[in-house]
């Protein structure tokens, strides 16, 4: 071999001077090589008299230890560096050009010059040679060495077939900008209009020196097209990338019928712990909507979360402590009945408190009684407490039978009365960091600067208030769960108290006290009873169960199929419910409309159950079943235009349920639903699955399971029992 010092001479002589560091003698190379030089090419020759022509030296060094020569990374950073200062583009396309031609050298047991240099090029940011070769490979983002560096750098909880295609844009724009791939991932979105595109990248997100429209055209132009991507195009700083809809299609069902229940679960929140305190109800009442409103709102994050991989604690914070205890033991002593209580403890336990009200108003001194009352439970009067006890476990027994109605379980049944000492204790802390002070016997907390008002802490009686055992169960929790997240489903009512809670905390140096957040929502409107009393949940699902027991019978064929009528008619009525509840953004007020809400079309709960329901039938009269092996399916025979606007909709799951879990928004779920609904409705008058052709129908089958898995997974994250016949 000829020696490469004669090659200094040569006007690229920093590459192979640098590769002289580490590359002294001919041994070193895996063949011999012959090497000329004509008007600026070397002309290299190998032992069987193969000749290439290339028009750098750096060429030459690619061409060198582009085979199974494996090269240490400190070496490579060396050359890396080198090549970079040499600034020649055409030395880097010449670089590239014969790296990605050497792609069959890859040894994955030995990892090859290749495998370093795309490694030292992802993680140490250095770009410079990364467009050529990006260029020059089309199949960048299949390589093992970039899959394994950018697993750890872009943030992708989901994993999906969609993350796939986006993984694949990433890597290429990153690289030709010259940038962290994770930043191009993270910006990349579905358009806003599907005849766009499948993936959008709006430059003006990358936040880059170059102007966002010429950025675009440059991204356009340099883009190469790969076998997951096949299209790009610019509409303004908008680039927008086509995938290839037959592969996009063909992964997509696989992997909804593969994962099953699970598809759309990711372990994004793996290793954290979340906190949520939702439903809340005051012992001894009835539940009202506004409790509906929490503890649907609230059982929505805990299904959403878990779906996300964190590990939640769902909790039920009882109000069952105050004057108002003490206020309706002096009405039992008075109004109360051992026979009403077996009966049905809340209903009797409220009319109580509705006439001890009365007579209050009447009588002042029955405030005063009440007091005294707290006081004897405060200090631990076991008389007292007794019969508190048994009205808090009457109340408890009773919520849980409505709570199994609602589909919702609770990790813990917590409550005000369980930080006697946990509020002393807060208390202390809070006067050693002089948040409190006296005020006419109060324990008050000034946030006038913060302009939060005046927060009471303690009574001049000495009696402790909600935000006082508040403050104390959130240090507890802090120390028991040692949460990252905690969120309270409290109504919009409660907005002044949660800030002033969070500022207490904030003010006591917990640095914990930023993972505390308040989910708000709005008021329900004219939501009362046929005969227009006070509206109690129980006869609200009441009323919607006979309502669409009334819609069942009417169509006597479907109702006679139907093995349970009543719980069928229960669960329509709770997802009539439930779904307009959720299907606007949580802090608004709506209109309870009831012709609205239990309508079999439109934007429903029964319309959605009623989606679901039909392709379960379709399922069972098909005659036929999908194969054991799923990967025997032809799935390249769904071809007509319907099909894959809902194959789009299926790839959208994974992403909804991480955006539901970043927007604590309910309705980011029922607004995906509704429009799943729509796109199988136009998908079954094309469909048709039984009397086809085997192979035929079963690709459609595997479509309809596929929508009708992404249907029952997102009922469940609403709290919703899937019907299968209705």
């Amino acid at each position: 071999m000829t020696s490469l010092s004669k090659w200094y001479v040569n006007r690229l002589q920093a590459p192979l001077a640098a590769l002289c560091l580490f590359c002294e003698k001919p041994s070193l190379f895996s063949h011999e090589l012959d090497f000329s030089c004509k008007k600026n090419q070397f002309q290299v020759k190998d032992e069987c008299g193969n000749t290439e022509y290339l028009s750098s030296s750096l060429g030459v060094a690619a061409y060198i230890l582009g085979g199974d020569y494996s090269l240490g990374q400190e070496k490579l950073s060396v050359l890396l560096k080198t090549v970079e200062m040499s600034g020649k583009n055409a030395s880097a396309s010449d670089f590239a050009s014969v790296l990605s031609s050497n792609v069959k050298h890859l040894n994955s047991k030995s990892p090859t010059f290749l495998d370093y240099f795309i490694y030292e090029t992802m993680t140490l940011k250095s770009f410079e040679l990364g467009g050529s070769l990006c260029a020059y490979w089309k199949d960048l983002h299949k390589h093992p060495i970039i899959r394994q560096t950018l697993r750890l750098q872009v943030p992708t909880a989901t994993k999906s077939v969609f993350d796939e295609f986006k993984y694949a844009v990433a890597i290429k724009v990153g690289i030709l900008l010259k940038i962290d791939p994770t930043v191009v991932f993270e910006a990349l979105e579905k358009p806003k209009q599907a005849d766009h595109g499948d993936i959008s990248l709006n430059s003006f997100k990358l936040k880059l020196k170059e102007k966002p429209i010429e950025l675009a055209k440059f991204i356009k132009e340099k883009y190469i097209t790969d076998d997951l991507i096949v299209e790009c195009n610019v509409i303004g700083t908008f680039i927008n990338f086509r995938a290839n809809k037959d592969d996009f299609r063909n992964k997509v069902i696989m992997e909804a019928l593969t994962k099953n229940s699970e598809y759309g679960k990711n372990k994004g929140g793996e290793g954290k712990t979340i906190v949520v305190e939702y439903s809340s109800p005051n012992i001894a009442k009835p539940f009202h909507v506004g409790h509906l409103r929490s503890t649907i709102i609230g059982n929505f994050l805990k299904q959403v979360f878990i779906f996300n991989g964190y590990k939640v604690v769902g909790m039920n914070y009882l109000g069952d402590w105050g004057k108002q205890y003490g206020l309706l033991a002096i009405g039992f002593e008075r109004f109360g009945s051992e026979e009403e209580l077996q009966k049905d403890p809340i209903k009797h336990l409220y009319n109580v408190y509705v006439e001890i009200n009365k007579l209050a108003k009447e009588d002042e001194t029955i405030h005063d009684l009440a007091r005294d009352y707290f006081a004897r439970m405060e200090k631990g009067d076991e008389e007292a407490l007794s019969l508190w006890q048994r009205f808090r476990d009457l109340s408890i027994e009773k919520y849980k039978e409505l709570y199994s109605r609602l589909n919702v379980e609770f990790d813990i049944y917590s409550g005000e009365s369980l930080y006697e000492q946990g509020m002393k204790d807060a208390l202390k802390i809070l006067k050693e960091k002089k948040l409190v002070k006296e005020d006419n016997g109060a324990l008050i907390a000034d946030l006038n600067e913060d302009k939060l008002g005046v927060a009471v802490l303690q009574k001049s009686n000495g009696t402790t208030l909600y935000l006082t055992r508040d403050v104390a169960a959130a240090i507890d929790r802090q120390k028991t769960f040692s949460f990252d997240q905690m969120f309270y489903v409290v109504a919009s009512q409660q907005d002044l108290h949660l800030q002033q809670l969070f500022k207490i905390l904030e003010k006591a140096n917990f640095d914990w006290h930023s993972k505390c957040h308040h989910i708000n929502f709005g008021l329900v409107m004219g939501m009362s009873t046929r005969a227009g009393t006070v509206v109690f949940l129980e006869q609200i699902l009441e009323e919607a169960k006979d309502i669409m027991h009334e819609v069942m019978k009417s169509t006597p064929e479907k109702y006679a199929q139907i093995e349970n009528p009543e719980y069928v008619a229960d669960v329509l009525g709770l997802s009539a419910i439930m779904i307009q509840d959720m299907s606007a953004k949580r802090i608004k007020n709506y209109n309870f409309d009831p012709k609205r809400f239990f309508a079999f079309e439109g934007d429903t709960g029964p319309y959605v159950q009623y989606a679901h329901a039909r392709l379960c039938s379709i399922e069972r009269r098909a005659g036929i079943s999908l194969p054991k092996d799923i990967s025997t399916l032809n799935l390249d025979l769904l071809v007509e235009p319907c099909v894959f606007p809902l194959v789009d909709l299926i790839s959208q799951f994974p992403e909804i349920v991480v955006l539901a879990s970043k927007t604590h928004e309910p309705c980011v779920v029922v607004s995906y639903l509704m429009q799943l609904c729509r796109s199988i409705s136009s998908a079954l008058d094309v469909l048709f699955v039984k009397d086809r052709e085997l192979n035929l129908a079963q690709a459609r089958l595997a479509l309809l399971v596929s929508a009708k898995q992404c249907l029952s997974n997102g009922l469940k994250l609403l709290g919703l029992v899937p019907l299968e016949r209705m």
